[in-house]
């Protein structure tokens, strides 16, 4: 239904892992029969969640969460146009990578259930410690479907910084490879010369409403505060701080 349908981040967590994918080998035609190829949205939402809080200066309400009935819209109509480039039949898969962190598990079920329900598969893996986070899950799931045949990936990553290497390999051998993030901490995919980027809010749907943003390059004549990426109680557990 509607409210399944309006699904929502999981909870904040980092990210401390940044491994590569390592080189793997394209899959070819069996007897002149070119395989079914995967166009492959992958969503980490741990990082995204962060990212998100830090544009909106706290959890967002129901006006800034994700649609991912709309995201699912959108990588169909991706798949129709990667399809008109390949002569193999094009398959989309969607995927949510997330922690769930001890105790939540009653409080994550119904996103969890809700984005099944509306199509993507969801990678759940304990929060345990700073190295239970997923991007080398993600990378292996990348890997896994390159094996076995890839026309496009996405992945879905408020920076991305930790696929920088994989992607730019996968973009490289012609696969079509796009970052989905926010313009504000994905620098390095906005300025790609070979890697698309494409703002999480430029996607129709994905969000009810415009996201507050501020940056130093579209201040307001009267200013504007720039509210903090973490509480100042995050330096007592250890993190460390962006200063440093």
């Amino acid at each position: 239904g509607e409210r399944d349908q309006r699904v929502r981040l999981g909870e904040d967590r980092s990210m401390s892992v940044h491994e590569e994918l390592p080189g793997v080998t394209d899959s070819s035609a069996v007897d002149g029969v070119e395989p079914v190829r995967k166009v492959l949205l992958v969503w980490d939402a741990p990082n995204l969640d962060m990212g998100l809080g830090a544009i909106l200066g706290g959890r967002p309400t129901a006006a800034y969460r994700p649609r991912f009935d709309a995201l699912g819209r959108w990588l169909l109509g991706r798949t129709a146009e990667l399809s008109r480039l390949h002569s193999a039949t094009l398959e989309p898969e969607a995927t949510v990578f997330t922690n769930i962190a001890p105790g939540s598990a009653d409080v994550v079920r119904p996103w969890v259930e809700a984005l099944r329900n509306v199509g993507f598969a969801v990678f759940a893996k304990p929060k345990i410690d700073e190295d239970s986070d997923v991007d080398s899950d993600m990378l292996r799931h990348i890997e896994l479907r390159h094996r076995e045949g890839l026309a496009g990936v996405m992945v879905a990553s408020a920076d991305g910084q930790a696929f920088r290497e994989p992607l730019e390999r996968l973009a490289q051998e012609g696969i079509a490879t796009q970052v989905l993030g926010f313009r504000e901490h994905a620098s390095w995919a906005v300025t790609s010369e070979i890697i698309e980027f494409l703002d999480l809010e430029d996607i129709p749907g994905v969000f009810r409403e415009p996201l507050p943003r501020v940056s130093l390059e579209s201040l307001p004549d009267e200013g504007a505060w720039l509210q903090p990426f973490r509480p100042l109680s995050a330096l007592l557990v250890g993190r460390k701080s962006v200063a440093e």
